[in-house]
């Protein structure tokens, strides 16, 4: 399983190692050893490996260079480097943590096979009983993102997604529902219907509800737009390219309430994905429409690429109506915040600041960082409109990130715990335990932070 085994008979002996401590490795392990590390030209660096033959030939250790002993990827590179088979960590050389290693290892076997066959299996670390079920359950989480993200929209629409909603309360005996097309109005979610009215594919609100109603609520929301043309405010083409993973704060969401679930968190589990396609049709939603949302508050179109807000409204709306605990929502939401933070650093936004300092530190403990950005209530003037409550976008290019989250702060009442995570859920380019393509981002820390929220 994701390149972790159990099974450790056979396996070859990995030695970390780097540079400093390089000769006091080679020393250990005697014999000809510092000939041969020598000869091959090795000297450490992270990523390098060494395969150390013994007297017949044989491979029966690899040495891994590494770079900080406590990085999560400090192995992550090799189980595609190493000849397949099983290999097992050596306290020969520098100890690393067993859990940070197999997360890492797992990571790296990871492959988007759906519709290319990787060319090799990976590699296979040997690890406890323990140590598998420890980081198993993230692995399958990570992998879920980041298979979601990566599938094309012809494989997942609406229906396509929420339908892993429905499977997903299958598994854990939750309760399920959904709205779909003109049962949206019905209900009472215009915006979410607005935007998902352009597709021949109709848009949908599922709904998943678990847990023991004596226990805090829990709300998950994540942004669910299958495919992102801009609608009438068109994109470019480079913009547009990779909008396939306009789902991503949807995969984290679903991701998310599988661990709770699978943990069996005390908490009553709430999970809302709007999920819709922003396209281009006679139906299409236009710049300068006002939609009244669910909650009464009218919203002027000023652009319809600023759609994942409007079909988070409605949901976040729909959440506060039900006064959880807490509400947590996911959205790769904005360009500005890869502005101001780049590719891995999600933006947190919230408006409490103990739970910001929760989120945070759990970021720091998993490894799995997050950035606390403001919500600068001044920059509501940016979203003003003339016509209605409020704008869902405005002609000002500063602070995109923070107006974005203003807006959705608008849905969510003061004395309601919430945050709102930007992420990015993509990768551009290959890194050990990276792959390009979609990517978890705050996934581990979130959890992590609910975990201890509600132990």
């Amino acid at each position: 399983m994701h390149g972790l085994t159990t099974a450790g008979r056979g396996a070859i002996d990995l030695i970390a190692t780097d540079t400093a401590n390089l000769d006091t490795v080679a020393r250990r392990l005697g014999g000809n050893t510092k000939q041969w590390i020598d000869a091959s030209g090795f000297r450490a660096n992270p990523g390098a490996i060494c395969a150390l033959p013994d007297a017949k030939g044989r491979l029966r250790a690899v040495l891994a260079g590494i770079g900080k002993p406590d990085d999560v990827y400090a192995l992550s590179g090799l189980p595609f480097a190493l000849p397949t088979g099983t290999y097992r960590l050596s306290d020969a050389g520098i100890a690393l943590d067993p859990i940070r290693t197999a997360l890492g290892w797992g990571l790296g076997a990871y492959r988007f096979a759906k519709y290319r066959k990787s060319a090799r299996d990976a590699a296979n670390l040997s690890v406890d009983a323990g140590t598998l079920r420890a980081v198993g359950q993230f692995l399958d989480g990570i992998a879920q993102v980041r298979d979601l993200v990566n599938t094309p929209t012809q494989d997942l629409g609406p229906a396509d997604l929420t339908a892993q909603v429905a499977a997903l309360a299958r598994r854990h005996r939750a309760k399920f529902r959904e709205w779909a097309g003109a049962a949206l109005l019905r209900a009472n979610f215009p915006t979410i219907h607005a935007v998902g009215r352009a597709s021949h594919r109709e848009p949908r609100l599922a709904e998943l509800n678990w847990g023991n109603a004596r226990h805090p609520h829990l709300v998950l929301v994540g942004k669910g737009v299958c495919f992102d043309t801009g609608g009438l405010d068109l994109k470019a083409a480079d913009g547009m390219r990779w909008m396939k993973k306009d789902m991503g704060g949807a995969a984290h969401a679903i991701a998310l309430a599988g661990l709770v679930m699978q943990a069996k968190l005390p908490v009553r589990l709430t999970l809302l994905i709007p999920a819709v396609e922003n396209s281009v049709s006679g139906e299409a939603y236009r710049p300068g429409e006002v939609i009244r949302t669910r909650a009464g508050i009218t919203v002027e179109v000023d652009n319809t690429d600023a759609e994942g807000r409007l079909i988070l409204c409605d949901a976040l709306a729909y959440a506060s109506e039900k006064k959880p605990d807490l509400i947590l929502d996911f959205a790769t939401l904005t360009g500005a915040a890869r502005v101001a933070l780049g590719p891995e650093l999600p933006a947190l936004f919230t408006n409490r600041d103990e739970l910001a300092q929760a989120v945070l530190a759990a970021g720091e403990r998993e490894a799995d960082p997050l950035w606390r950005m403001p919500l600068w209530q001044p920059y509501l003037r940016m979203l003003e409109s003339h016509i209605a409550d409020i704008a869902n976008a405005g002609p000002s290019k500063h602070a995109g990130a923070i107006t974005a989250a203003l807006y959705l702060q608008r849905f969510v009442p003061a004395s309601q715990a919430w945050a709102h995570v930007d992420v990015y859920a993509w990768n551009d380019a290959d890194r050990p335990g990276r792959p390009k393509g979609g990517e978890a981002q705050g996934l581990r820390a979130m959890y992590a932070m609910l975990k201890a929220r509600y132990k």
